[in-house]
Formats: C-alpha cells, sequence, structure tokens
C-alpha cells in the first residue's frame, strides 16, 4: 500500500517516485498514521511555509480518497496517512503467505548480479578470536543478505601466509604441532622478539628466503599455515559460516612486479633514505592521519611488503565480479585510504569497505581489547562452548526442548550483529546468552511459539473435520497489537532494501528484536486458538513466523521448532 501513496503524491507534486519513496516514512506512533510524509523540501520551490503546505495537499487529496486510505491528517509539516486497517492486512498477509521464504526478497535476479565479498581474513597464526567473529558474522550476514536479493554472490578468505608472523611461527615451530598449540607458540615468539634484537633479524632473514622461493623456507611456512588454516576453517564452519575460496598471498608475489612498475609511471615513487621504495601519497586528502604522507610498498632490499601484493590481489578480485565488499576493522581504515589512493593513481577502482569497530570483552577485572600477541583473547572456540554448556543448562532448568548448540550460536551471533558495525561493543557473555531480552534465543524462542501455536492449529482443524464442527469465523475486527504486528510484518520488506542499500546487517537484526516484541505483545493480548477470529489470527501468526525465519536465516541464525 506504500506504493499506492508514493503514486500519489508523485503524480500530484509531478515528482520522482524514487524521491517521494525516500521521504515518505513511518510515525514513531500508530497513533500518528502508517505513514508520515514532510514537507519541509517543498518550501523554498512553493514559497510556503510546509504546514500551509501540508494542509493544502490533504484537502486536494481528500476529495478524492483512494479506497486503500482510510483518513488523511496534518500534523503541522507533516502529511498522516492512514490506512484501511482490514484491507492493509488482508494484503499484507496475503503477499507473505504468497512468498513465504521468499518475502523480502526479489522475484527476478538482477543484471551484472555477480558479487565478490572478502570477509574474515584473519592472520593464520592463532585460533580466531571473539573479537575478528564481528567481521565473520557481518561477512556472512551480508552474503546472505545478497544471495536472498538474488545475486550472485562470492565469498573469499584472504590467507596472509607472506608476513612476520608466520615467519615467527616457522622460526619456532618444528610443523608436527596442533593447530591449538599455534597460539602459545605464538605468545612465545612474541616474547623472545620483543627481548631479543637478533632474534628478529633471523625471522626477517627467514622471510626474506621465503620471497626469494627458498623450498625448504616455503614448504616450513606452508606447514604451518595449513595447520593454521584447516583449524581457522573448522572453527569458522562450526559457527556457521563458510567460504567459496581461500586466495593466498604468496600466490600474488609475482604480481606485484608489474604493480610496481605501474606505480613508477605514474611518477609517484621515489627511493627513501634508507632505500626503500616509497609513494607519495601528498595531496590525497587523508595526510592528517599519518606522521608522513608516504606509502612505503619495499623494504630496502627490493622485496615487497604486504601493500604491494595486497594491490595484486584487489585487482584480482575487482575483474572477477560486477562488485566487490570488503569486510575490514576500523583499526584498517587508514591503510584502506592508502589503498584505495594507490588504486586510484593507477586508474583503477577499489571495494566498497563496512568497516567494524572493537569488540570489548567485559570481564569482573573490567573492560579490555584483545590482542593475540598479548594473549589477552577469548577464543571463539572456547566462547562458543562455554555458550553451548550454559545453553544446556538453560534447556534443562526450564524444563523445554531446543538444541543447545544452535541456542548458544543464535546468543552469539545477535550479540554481535544487533550492534551499529561502527560501534565499539562492550560484550558480556552473561547478557549475551541470557534467554530474556534483546538476545539471540528471545528470537529463536518467540519463532518457537509461533510454530506450537500453527501445530496446535492444524490439529484443531483436523479433529474438526473429523467431527464435522465448524471453526468459529467473526467479522475481522483488528485489535490495536495485531495493526501493530502487521505493521511491523510489512515493514520487512523496505527493511531489507535499506540494509542491501547501506549494508548494515544491525539493521534486520534489530528488526527481528522488534518484530519477536510485538508477536509476543500480539500472543498476550490476542488467544489465537478457539477465538472468533482463528482463521486469521492463525494466518497472522504463519505471516509473522515466514517473517522472522528470513530475518534470522539472514543473520545466520537456524530456527528451532520446538524449545
Amino acid at each position: 500500500m506504500k506504493q499506492v501513496i508514493v503514486t500519489l503524491l508523485s503524480k500530484l507534486l509531478n515528482k520522482e517516485k524514487e524521491l517521494i519513496e525516500h521521504l515518505l516514512g513511518t510515525p514513531p506512533d500508530l497513533s500518528l498514521g502508517d505513514y508520515a510524509f514532510p514537507c519541509f523540501f517543498l518550501a523554498k520551490e512553493l514559497k510556503q511555509d510546509p504546514t500551509t503546505i501540508a494542509k493544502e495537499l490533504k484537502s486536494k487529496i481528500s476529495k478524492n480518497l483512494p479506497q486503500e486510505i482510510m483518513k488523511i491528517e496534518t500534523r503541522g509539516p507533516y502529511l498522516n496517512f492512514f490506512l484501511n486497517k482490514n484491507q492493509f492486512a488482508e494484503e499484507t498477509l496475503k503477499k507473505v503467505l504468497k512468498e513465504k521464504e521468499q518475502y523480502g526478497s526479489r522475484t527476478k535476479a538482477i543484471k551484472n548480479n555477480k558479487i565478490l565479498i572478502e570477509h574474515t581474513s584473519t592472520n593464520p597464526n592463532a585460533p580466531p578470536h571473539v573479537g575478528r567473529a564481528r567481521n565473520a558474522f557481518i561477512g556472512d550476514a551480508l552474503a546472505r543478505l545478497l544471495k536472498f536479493r538474488k545475486y550472485h554472490v562470492e565469498t573469499h578468505f584472504y590467507v596472509n601466509d607472506v608476513s612476520k608472523q608466520i615467519a615467527m611461527l616457522a622460526f619456532i615451530c618444528t610443523g608436527n604441532e596442533k593447530f591449538h598449540d599455534l597460539l602459545q607458540k605464538y605468545i612465545t615468539i612474541s616474547k623472545r622478539v620483543e627481548e631479543e634484537a637478533e632474534l628478529e633479524k633471523k625471522i626477517l632473514k627467514l622471510l626474506e628466503k621465503f620471497e626469494k622461493s627458498d623450498k625448504t623456507t616455503q614448504e616450513k611456512f606452508k606447514k604451518v599455515v595449513s595447520i593454521a588454516i584447516e583449524g581457522q576453517k573448522k572453527t569458522l564452519e562450526e559457527a556457521g559460516v563458510n567460504f567459496d575460496y581461500f586466495d593466498y598471498e604468496s600466490s600474488f608475489i609475482e604480481e606485484t612486479k608489474s604493480i610496481l612498475k605501474r606505480l613508477k609511471e605514474t611518477g609517484k615513487l621515489f627511493a627513501d633514505e634508507h632505500g626503500r621504495s616509497v609513494l607519495n601519497q601528498e595531496g590525497m586528502g587523508f595526510e592528517q592521519s599519518m606522521k608522513s604522507p608516504v606509502l612505503v610498498v619495499t623494504r630496502s632490499d627490493g622485496t615487497g611488503l604486504y601493500i604491494l601484493r595486497d594491490l595484486a590481489y584487489t585487482l584480482y578480485k575487482m575483474r572477477k565480479a560486477d562488485r566487490n565488499i570488503l569486510v575490514l576493522g576500523e583499526d584498517q581504515k587508514l591503510y584502506f585510504q592508502q589503498l584505495k589512493a594507490a588504486l586510484q593513481l593507477l586508474g583503477e577502482q577499489a571495494p566498497e569497505v563496512v568497516h567494524y569497530s572493537f569488540v570489548l570483552i567485559e570481564t569482573s577485572e573490567g573492560v579490555g581489547k584483545m590482542s593475540t600477541r598479548k594473549g589477552d583473547i577469548v577464543l571463539l572456540e572456547d566462547f562458543m562452548r562455554d555458550a553451548e554448556a550454559k545453553a544446556k543448562i538453560e534447556v534443562k532448568e526450564r524444563e523445554t526442548k531446543g538444541d543447545p548448540k544452535k541456542i548458544a550460536i543464535a546468543a552469539v551471533k545477535f550479540a554481535l550483529l544487533k550492534n551499529d558495525p561502527k560501534r565499539n561493543i562492550i560484550f558480556n557473555l552473561n547478557h549475551a546468552l541470557s534467554f530474556e531480552g534483546e538476545t539471540g534465543p528471545y528470537l529463536l524462542y518467540s519463532y518457537a511459539r509461533a510454530s506450537s501455536i500453527l501445530r496446535k492449529a492444524r490439529a484443531m482443524k483436523m479433529q474438526a473435520a473429523k467431527e464435522k464442527k465448524e471453526q468459529k469465523k467473526g467479522a475481522l475486527h483488528l485489535e490495536e497489537k495485531e495493526n501493530q504486528l502487521i505493521t511491523k510484518i510489512a515493514q520487512f520488506p523496505e527493511i531489507i532494501a535499506k540494509t542491501e542499500e547501506i549494508l548494515d546487517v544491525s539493521l534486520i537484526a534489530n528488526y527481528a528484536f522488534q518484530l519477536a516484541q510485538a508477536f509476543n505483545e500480539f500472543y498476550h493480548s490476542c488467544p489465537v486458538l478457539g477465538s472468533e477470529q482463528e482463521e486469521f489470527r492463525t494466518q497472522l501468526v504463519e505471516s509473522f513466523r515466514y517473517t522472522i525465519k528470513n530475518s534470522l536465516q539472514i543473520l545466520g541464525i537456524e530456527t528451532l521448532e520446538e524449545m
């Protein structure tokens, strides 16, 4: 029905539908209408104050009001539209029950629809921790969203197998270690490097030998990286995060030669006093964030640094898809600006970037950021194990059903996805795992409650058919909580479209919580089974169930039929 209002205003004002749709919003309270249109932007053009404009628009529209609109009111500079509730309800439920698992998606795939998403790409030097899991869950949710919207999506993990960190592990490891041995090995060698200046020189020499294709050194690196990647892959798969491709940094070493040549041709590359190749990035707009407006691309011995291989990898990605998305921590903002500026010099495009902020763990000792080098981390695997153990206790104490592992995954994912990615998260373990309030388990329970109602409704219908009884069916009269739930369900396609536009999956997480709240308020206020409105309310419950399921699946949360 929103489109009815959009079309109406577009014709009346002679404005593009896209502009009207962008401006047409939802009031904070249903008492103010179902949609509100602000008239501020018309004031300059019409040379009238927006309040007068709103009144005149109301007068014009009211003369020939479409049947979908019950009435129009003005509230200051806003034109408020009140929909025909019964018609709105019936059309909304009809749409959901027709589209089901595709509600909120597109009916057809679009042209030039291949999207490549690189996310997680954590260093292969230790098991992933909870902080890095935020990257994985955001990237995975974006991939799920875009697949839901009929894009062809590839997910990539960039393996940083040419680094000082890997050289440190290759130096200390025998190659027979288990995945969980790597973290302690890394912490040990990190402390030694801080204390022994000569040891760092040996490690850098080892890295140089790798880059110069020394077979023995390459084999040592390969063994360590293989142990790490297989372990990380397993941990992430356990949390429901999978990748289509693992791209290795070392495979782009050869291509850095042509990148370096192209950079020289820009006239911006020069040798500094240490003999390193340095790219002048003065005047690129981010100098204030740098001590010196330069980007070092090679060491003094001529071997390339990470940035060169990343430039080669980025160009590879850009060739593979119509659209590229990169999920990066906020600590990489400056680095990405430098990468983007280097690409611009080469006449190339950069990926779209989604930055996320830190996860700060709250413990009895306070709040702190995680560091792999220092060992101050909460491993994702350990955290998920603790979450599952707590979920088992909760299920037992509640004398209810439900898979503790799925409940644990829902708890952790929702806690990491519900916040604006640009804001730090203070992660409280107990709150994240709570079965009450704004949590993943609460959403699962809401879905399971809806499933239970529908099972009972089907059983009652079958029994009534056997006994040849007619079920009660009264005239449709909508209660306030029914209207609120219907309105929330109808908002889902707009939420999905907005999320696709700004690539912020917290919109869906917050919507899912609001939807669950609306459902539970409806559940407590409006009896379904045995009521005169049983048929309609059963359809409403089923529509909620499809909508919350679609929301959760985009977030990577698997639903439970019973809890």
